[in-house]
């Protein structure tokens, strides 16, 4: 029986992954090679066809092949990186995943002349072989949308290669360095040896002094290990110029991930601009809450601190339930497919040295069910991101009709369903909760709002500036000095953000592996309080246009999707919609206060 299952109980452990493979060596694993080898073999076979009046069966016969060898490969790496986040100290693993990562790069370069040609071939052909392509049209479309920035064979070829033992091994380095840190910690006057997760529950204390040597504790690592991840990221960051922006001709270092979403930049722009000029909104947020803790102005060291007066331990089993209760309440089939995680073995909930810290869920194949990694502690934050990743996993078992290619739904998505959860949880939290219960889930959603609107959209906002910065050659020390100023512009002067903030960059990981990730944080959530009104508006007549956006995945474009759920994101007001809600919610906080 899983661990996470104990007769009805549901229980904290590690997840199982026998579901990809039963171990990172052994015949199951050689066969998935082998089998990866056999496809690209197939495929290479195939190539004399590629002409542009191929059959349409040949082509179909060369796209499913290109799906069985997507499909392996991504299995594969999902079992290597699930493997290394459950212990990033493994050595099996992390073997395991440079050889996942040299195959990557293999398959990709063998099947990269079907790519080239296909993005090279004339308008005609190609809307007469989109017919045929069924499920895979939109991967199709995908391809031809980066034809203009397609270098030669050769040169792809360099590049896959390159990639392996460049960017993306020098992301894994710096996972496997900061995943091992440890922080010393005095508690009652005993020095404690902390992971990042376990420390991050002392800048939630209630006691201001905690909280502030927590945050100093870490930052204090940080800043010892400043010189080398900042180096780091600097090879990383030229690395995306030289390719994206030198070779490959992007506009900007972001162009790039606007066109891999496939969302126009004007959009993007109206997004960020939007978030800029709704500082107020958090500012009236941040002196509420200095009044409620007491304080003459709140301090970056006070955001995480709880306004509850006593630290509420929620049972994992309690937490589990209290989510699942939620999703049966909205849409019972939601509820049995986010047990069905849970009841295959599939969540890794407990607290470790050398796990990954954070949240996460795992959904690149369709047909098996999603993998979560979460840290759980027993507070409200853990449940609401068990509810956030749960939402990951149902939205990808909603859309496990679809291929390989057209299974996991495009970033500016990919946050709907987790987010969505998240706003049913707090309502189903509120429903029946006294006043100060009340004013401590409101502020907590606003707070996680604050995260994941403003907060990510700024960090982007950084980004983009570092980025500029470091092509023209900015030290360590000036990008630290940007990332201050950056993090204190949206706080105005509700908030005191000392000076040793200025090195806490380099404990953010998507600016490492996922440059430009993050504003698809602030659109998903956007996105969902525009649902979520909806549904206010519809009830349960709402629920079966829910279920089908999370039902395309990523076989339709963003903008296709969303035109047809009646959303216009082209538009300031939609953005601005989203943070008119939350500004009511402040409102709320702001009448319990009177």
């Amino acid at each position: 029986m899983p661990q996470h299952m104990q007769g009805s109980a549901y229980e904290e452990g590690r997840w199982s992954l026998d579901d990809l493979f039963p171990a990172t060596s052994g015949p199951e694993i050689e066969q998935a090679f082998a089998d990866v080898q056999a496809a690209a073999d197939a495929i290479e076979a195939r190539q004399s066809a590629l002409v542009p009046e191929i059959e349409e069966t040949a082509f179909v016969e060369i796209l499913e092949w290109i799906v069985k060898l997507t499909y392996v490969t991504d299995k594969l790496d999902g079992f290597a990186v699930l493997s290394f986040f459950a212990d990033t100290e493994d050595q099996e693993a992390l073997a395991l995943r440079g050889r996942v990562d040299t195959l990557q790069a293999d398959a990709r370069n063998r099947a990269l002349r079907f790519e080239l040609w296909w993005k090279a071939l004339d308008e005609e052909n190609a809307r007469r072989l989109l017919k045929a392509a069924g499920d895979n049209a939109y991967y199709l479309r995908t391809l031809r949308r980066f034809a203009p920035y397609t270098l030669s064979e050769v040169e792809e070829r360099i590049v896959n290669v390159k990639n392996v033992n460049g960017a993306a091994g020098l992301a894994k380095l710096y996972t496997m360095i900061t995943s091992n840190l440890t922080f010393d910690f005095e508690s009652d006057g005993e020095s404690i040896e902390l992971t990042r997760s376990e420390l991050m529950d002392y800048a939630r204390d209630e006691s201001p002094e905690r909280r502030e040597a927590a945050f100093r504790a870490l930052l204090a690592v940080y800043e010892t290990r400043s010189a080398e991840l900042s180096q780091i990221y600097k090879c990383i960051v030229n690395d995306w110029h030289a390719e994206k922006v030198a070779l490959r001709g992007f506009s900007s270092p972001i162009a790039f991930r606007d066109l891999d979403n496939d969302i126009p930049e004007v959009v993007v722009e109206t997004l960020l601009e939007t978030c800029r000029d709704n500082t107020a909104l958090y500012q009236r947020y941040f002196r509420l809450k200095a009044r409620w803790l007491g304080l003459p102005k709140l301090r970056q060291f006070d955001l995480l601190a709880p306004l509850e007066d006593t630290v509420t331990e929620i049972p994992f089993s309690d937490g589990v339930r209290l989510v699942l209760d939620t999703f049966r309440a909205f849409s019972p089939k939601l509820a049995a497919l986010a047990e069905r995680v849970l009841a295959d073995g599939h969540v890794d909930s407990e607290i470790r040295p050398g796990k990954r810290g954070g949240g996460l869920s795992w959904d690149a194949l369709p047909g098996l069910t999603p993998w979560i990694l979460i840290n759980y502690g027993g507070r409200v934050h853990d449940v609401t991101t068990l509810a956030h990743e749960l939402g990951h996993a149902v939205h990808a078992m909603m859309a496990a009709e679809h291929s390989a290619l057209t299974f996991s739904p495009p970033l500016p998505l990919a946050e709907t369903a987790s987010s969505f959860a998240q706003i049913l949880l707090l309502e189903a939290m509120l429903e029946g909760a006294d006043s100060e219960l009340r004013r401590t889930l409101l502020a907590k959603y606003i707070e996680d709002s604050y995260a994941q609107i403003l907060r990510q959209a700024f960090r982007v906002l950084f980004e983009q500036r570092a980025h500029r910065m470091i092509v023209d050659g900015a030290t360590s020390d000036e990008i630290c000095a940007a990332y201050l100023e950056t993090l204190r512009e949206p706080f105005g002067d509700s908030v005191e953000v000392d000076e040793i903030f200025r090195h806490g960059w380099v404990g953010i990981s998507h600016f490492y592996t996922q440059p430009f990730y993050d504003y698809a944080y602030a659109f998903g959530l956007l996105l969902v309080l525009a649902l979520y009104r909806r549904y206010r508006a519809e009830g349960d007549a709402f629920v079966p246009s829910y279920l089908e956006i999370l039902s395309y995945g990523g076989s339709k474009a963003p903008l296709e999707i969303l035109d047809q759920a009646g959303f216009d994101i082209r538009q300031r007001a939609f953005w601005q919609g989203g943070f008119d809600v939350l500004s009511g919610m402040v409102g709320k906080l702001e009448g319990l206060v009177e």
